[in-house]
């Protein structure tokens, strides 16, 4: 089975209900492909809705509350938790770009570690490639 890990960038277009890429529009709907959350993507999505940088659609599928809901039962995707190894990864990672986003940044390593393919609408996310990323651009 593929797996694929999303940053948040991503899960923010799925709850402003933003278009996706052809490809990457396939591997999180019908690809069958295990799709994996950083636990610093849930905690930043946590932060813009509680900071209201989210501009949610009318019918607000996603609230603060139900976050974990949200992810785990309506997308049906898996969050994966920090650990030590992601840790002992990101402090090995050069800086790239003056690239300092910490969320960004531990998802990252993360993907490395666990040798999860990335899809993100960052840019920036490619420059990883050299240290380890599997990167797959939404632009």
């Amino acid at each position: 089975m593929d797996r694929y890990i999303v940053d948040t960038n991503i899960l923010v277009q799925i709850v402003t209900e933003q278009r996706f890429t052809e490809d990457v529009r396939y591997m999180l709907r019908y690809s069958g492909a295990q799709i994996y959350v950083s636990s610093a993507s849930v905690q930043e999505l946590i932060n813009l809705l509680q900071y209201e940088d989210v501009k949610l659609q009318k019918q607000k599928i996603v609230t603060i509350s139900n976050v974990f809901e949200f992810i785990e039962e309506t997308l049906d995707f898996t969050v994966k938790y920090i650990d030590k190894g992601h840790l002992k990864q990101l402090s090995k990672m050069e800086l790239v770009d003056k690239h300092t986003d910490p969320f960004d940044r531990i998802i990252i390593a993360q993907a490395i570690v666990e040798q999860i393919p990335l899809i993100s609408s960052d840019q920036k996310f490619s420059k990883y490639r050299k240290q380890g990323l599997d990167f797959i651009p939404n632009f």
